[in-house]
This record gives structure tokens, sequence and C-alpha cells, in this order.
């Protein structure tokens, strides 16, 4: 028993003394000095860093109107590359259209009807997209705008007050602006001894002399007769070119496609005036074929060196009778980044979208375009260098503006304007009256809007 008990007391005096040494080992559980401890405490070490993870692949469409032959396609294009080398996550199919393609409005009312909505739309402001927003299919920017100021203050206030709809939120972010005008060949009015044509008698007088000379005076469509429509009703309207056709018809419009007749009767357009469009038109000013075209300010990076040197721009002159003031200029910002519904709620793809909307519409990317389209920017203290006389002229003209109106096409319903394109043609060839055209155009205007 006494060897027991001896035993028993020295492995609990063994046990003693292990638990006290393992009790000045210098640590505890929270890594510091026990009580009674006088040596160096050992650190913790540094928990490992996990690597950042790298950002979910994206994938973004844009559709817009920088395709065919637009001026500044390849820049738009630079522009997505330069985001992608960015953000090497996310893809971007670049869907492109012309703008002078009919078709480019059906797709994107069938795409946003269908469930193939683009993550960014480059659409027009006005009109055009009133379906699309009344529908829900695209977002407000307001709160977008709102979030980042400094975003934001970069754009001219003239450009975001444009863009402001009925409701007065902005759904479309404008990137450049536009004009529309007279473009005219001085050198073939020079070699000719043609005055320009600043007045309506002087317009009369240039379409008589090239005519008789075999050079179509004035290059423009029946069919695609957006500007001259545009046009004429704005050289006998001025200001009511914005009455539109839901409340009565301006009998300035009248007027205006009555004017657009007496020159068809003096041999103001191309003798395939029927069958060719916008682009065939510009084609026959660029090469020399026509003395005159009226085109918007996109259409000057698309010509050769030699015809932006030998074009100037003037306002279309008034027409007798009317109340135009020769003066008064079609443009503003007319198109625009729209972001749609279905991209704002994907969580995957909502702030990727939102930052290449933002890096589109940066000062770099609004330098870039307007340089190559010779368009207005949309970015405050933006000068841009480079450009021809033509654009210069342009501007010039803008600035001379007594007033600066929207197209017709921004301010009836799409299929009103349909209706009175395909009136053009009967109008000049005698088959239908202007007045005729006017109340047809008006039905449909009416019906569209009950």
């Amino acid at each position: 028993m006494k060897k027991s008990a001896f035993t028993l007391v020295s492995l609990l005096l063994v046990m003693t003394m292990f638990l006290a040494a393992c009790g000045n080992n210098g640590n505890n559980n929270n890594g510091g000095n026990t009580g009674n401890n006088t040596g160096t405490a050992t650190s913790t070490p540094e928990p490992t860093k996990e690597p950042e993870k790298e950002p979910d692949p994206v994938k973004l469409r844009v559709f817009s109107t920088f395709g065919g032959t637009d001026a500044a396609r390849d820049a738009f294009q630079a522009r997505l590359d330069a985001f992608t080398a960015a953000n090497p996550n996310v893809t971007i199919e670049n869907d492109t259209m012309s703008a002078n393609d009919d078709g480019f409005r059906t797709k994107v009312n069938t795409d946003m009807t269908s469930g193939n909505e683009p993550d960014l739309l480059f659409y027009f402001i006005g009109t055009d997209a009133q379906d699309i927003i009344d529908a829900g299919k695209v977002v407000p920017m307001d709160d977008i705008l709102a979030s980042d100021p400094e975003w934001k203050d970069g754009f001219a206030p003239a450009a975001l007050d444009f863009a402001k709809t009925g409701d007065g939120h902005i759904y479309a972010i404008p990137l450049t602006g536009y004009y529309e005008g007279l473009f005219v060949n001085k050198k073939l009015f020079e070699d000719n001894n043609v005055e320009l044509p600043t007045d309506w008698d002087k317009m009369k007088a240039a379409v008589s002399a090239f005519a008789a000379k075999g050079i179509t005076p004035l290059a423009g469509p029946f069919d695609q007769s957006h500007y001259l429509i545009e046009h004429f009703v704005l050289g006998a309207a001025g200001t009511g070119h914005n009455a539109g056709l839901l409340n009565g018809i301006d009998p300035n419009w009248e007027k205006g496609l009555a004017a657009m007749k007496e020159l068809y009767d003096l041999g103001a357009f191309p003798k395939d005036a029927a069958t060719i469009d916008l682009g065939m038109a510009s084609n026959y000013y660029s090469q020399g074929l026509a003395a005159m075209i009226i085109e918007g300010s996109w259409a000057i990076g698309g010509w050769a060196d030699d015809v932006k040197n030998n074009t100037t721009v003037l306002p279309f002159p008034a027409i007798p009778g009317g109340a135009g003031t020769g003066k008064d200029v079609i443009g503003g910002f007319g198109s625009g980044f729209y972001m749609s519904k279905a991209a704002y709620d994907n969580a995957a793809k909502k702030d990727a979208t939102i930052a290449l909307l933002k890096f589109m519409t940066n000062k770099d990317s609004i330098t870039e375009i307007a340089t190559a389209n010779g368009g207005t920017p949309a970015g405050k203290d933006i000068q841009i260098e480079g450009l021809p006389q033509a654009a210069l002229d342009g501007f010039k003209m803008v600035a001379d503006a007594t007033s600066v109106n929207a197209p017709i096409d921004s301010q009836v319903d799409p299929e009103t304007f349909t209706t009175l394109r395909g009136t053009i043609q009967p109008v000049l060839t005698g088959k239908m009256t202007p007045m005729e055209a006017l109340e047809k155009a008006q039905k449909v205007e009416v019906e569209a809007k009950k």
C-alpha cells in the first residue's frame, strides 16, 4: 500500500510540474503574455491574404447608328476597343445600322418588344423613342447622373436640356449634336458663274442654270425625302415647322410643299429621284454631279478632302409669303445612349453597362466622335481642331440662326412621317395637291394620338 501511495504521489507531482511548465511557455490563446511571464511574447502569424477575385466575364450588346458609311464609325469602334482593353472581362458586341436605313427603327422596336433588348442603345431623341419609354423598356438617367456629379458636370447644360422628355426626365445621354443645312459646291457655282442661293430668287435661278447645263441642281430622293420635307416646310413656316399636324395644318406647310413642286418643275431633282436613296443622292453630290444637297453635319466627315474644301453650308432660303426668316436652322442633339431596363435589372450587367455608358460619353469619347463627324460636342469646354472650313461654316450658320428646330420626324408619329414621305412624289408630279398630302398625314397623326 505504501508503495502504491508513493507511486501515486510521484505521478501527481510529475503531472503538476508538466502543467506548470506548459503554463510558463510565454503564450496564451490570445497570443499575449501570462501574468507571471517575464519572457518575450511570440506573435501569431498574419493570416494569408486571398488573391483578389477576377471580375466575372460580362458580355454587352451595343446597338447604334454608327454603321454603314457613318463618318464616326471607326472612331466609335475605337472607343469601344479602348473600354474593353481597360476592362478585359467585358466583351462588347457592336451591332450597327445606318441611320438612313429605314429598317433601323423597325429593328429597334422589334428588339425592344421581343426580349432582345441591347444593353446600350444609341437612338433618336424624341417621338421615335416615346413608345419604348412608355413601355418601360429604358430607364431614366436622372439618378445615374445625380450619383456622379463630375460626369454630369462635363455636359453642356443645353445638351442635357435638349434630351429631356415631356415628363421632365432624361432617358438618353447625348454624345454629339448636329445641324442640317443646304450644302453647296462652291466650285461648281463659281465655274458656272451662278450666285449662291442665299434667297429664294437666287435658288430658282441656280436651279434653272444648272438644269440647263445638265448638272443636277439639288440631289434628293423622293422616298427618303426626310431633309426635303423638313427644309421646305422650314423655309415657309419658320418656327411653325414645330407645330406638327395634330392640332390642324399650318398654311405655311402647304406653301412649303408647293415651293418644292415649283423647283421640281424647274428641273431641280435627279432624273432617277423616284428610285434612289439618300446614300445615292450623297454620292451624286460628292462626285460633283450635283450642285447642292440638303444634308446634316455628319455628312462632311465622309467626303473626300477636295469635296470638303469645295463645300460651304447655308441656311435654306426663306420662301416668299411664309413665316421663315432665311436663318432658321434644324439642329440640336437628336440622338443619345439609352440603357435598357433589362440591363439595369441584371446584377451581372448593370455596373458594367453604366461604366461603358460613362466611358462612351466622357470628354475623350465626345472629342473623338465630334472630330470624326463634325458634330457639336455635347461636353463643355471641348474645342475641335482640324475641322474643314465647311464644318466651321456650319457652326457659324447655327450661331447666326434666328431659331434652331428639331426635325419634323422627331415631333410627329413615325407612321405620320412615313405617310407624308409617301405623298412627295404624287405632289411633285401633280397627282396630289400639297393640301391633300397634308390632310392625309394629319389623319394618321390624329389616329395615332387617340
